[in-house]
């Protein structure tokens, strides 16, 4: 097998677990993208859309263009992605209506793995670094308390979600979908647009999530650039932050609005020491060992 094909397929599957990580509420894409090595590359793809690149497609020179935007990569890994959000959207929503202890619980063994694994990549823990890992975790933290808006199908309102669940979707630890959660939208969008191919509420999220992509990666771009260790340091910060969010043992807050009811909250507590606890604690296990299983083959590869 080629080198251009395995690279297209390893591309394409972490582009599905980035996909999949976004399905789920609380838990971010751009962890996965870090974790599996992809994130900064991924960045500077999306911020070389810029005036170079509409220069060299409108002087015809197509090859200087495909190699500007990384089109290759682009187009492996968000294939992965719409492959995993189209047909992982029902499945999770069976899992989470049936199982949603374990799901939970698989997860935060991955983001619990996944804080030491990209924390170790800060070169320098300087006060400066620590301070960002803080106010990260901080960030993070006061996110997953905030309550929840009630739903809107305006067609600003869905630009602005596609905005901000897009930027949160790239953030590792800052969840994609729990944002759209707390603007009211995710059940109309991940959920109801999805299932149904509703054109009149993917259209402005889609619009938005564009142009907010493009803008976002040049500004995290910068900071990698300038600032790398305090900026991984942040992220890392927004990761264990976001550990509040996949505590498995919680019952869930509800609220009506109108004809629907929509998460505002969790009740957390402690679980007790019975079967599902136990079968619990080997989901989170096989979180941590996913990543450690994608730490080991990433650095074996490398070497």
């Amino acid at each position: 097998m080629s080198k251009h094909i395995t690279f297209y397929i390893q591309t394409v599957l972490k582009g599905a677990a980035m996909g999949a990580a976004n399905v789920i509420p609380g838990v971010s894409g751009g962890t996965i993208a870090l974790i599996t090595g992809i994130f900064e590359r991924l960045i500077n793809a999306i911020k070389s859309f810029n005036g170079k690149a509409i220069q060299l497609l409108l002087k015809g020179k197509i090859k200087d263009f495909i190699k500007h935007i990384d089109l290759g990569f682009l187009i492996a890994l968000f294939t992965g992605i719409g492959m995993a959000v189209v047909s992982l959207a029902k499945l999770f929503e069976y899992l989470f209506e049936n199982y949603p202890i374990y799901i939970w619980a698989f997860f935060f063994g991955l983001v619990l793995a996944s804080i030491y694994f990209v924390g170790k990549t800060v070169g320098k823990w300087s006060a400066s670094s620590i301070i960002s890992l803080i106010a990260g975790t901080a960030i993070a933290l006061s996110i997953s308390i905030l309550t929840p808006a009630s739903e809107n199908d305006s067609f600003t309102y869905l630009i602005l979600c596609g905005v901000v669940a897009i930027c949160s979707m790239i953030l590792p630890g800052l969840s994609g979908s729990f944002v759209l959660i707390l603007l009211g939208n995710y059940q109309l969008v991940m959920i109801d647009a999805i299932n149904n191919i509703s054109i009149a509420i993917l259209l402005p999220v889609g619009l938005g999530a564009g142009v907010g992509l493009i803008a976002f990666s040049h500004f995290l771009s910068w900071l990698l650039k300038k600032y790398h260790n305090q900026t991984i340091a942040l992220l890392t910060g927004f990761i264990a932050g976001s550990l509040g969010i996949l505590w498995p043992w919680k019952h869930e807050l509800t609220q009506q609005f109108g004809d629907k009811i929509k998460t505002v909250g969790y009740d957390y507590f402690v679980p007790e020491l019975n079967t599902e606890f136990y079968f619990a604690l080997v989901f989170i296990i096989l979180g941590i060992a996913s990543i450690v299983l994608t730490e080991f083959l990433a650095s074996d590869k490398q070497k």
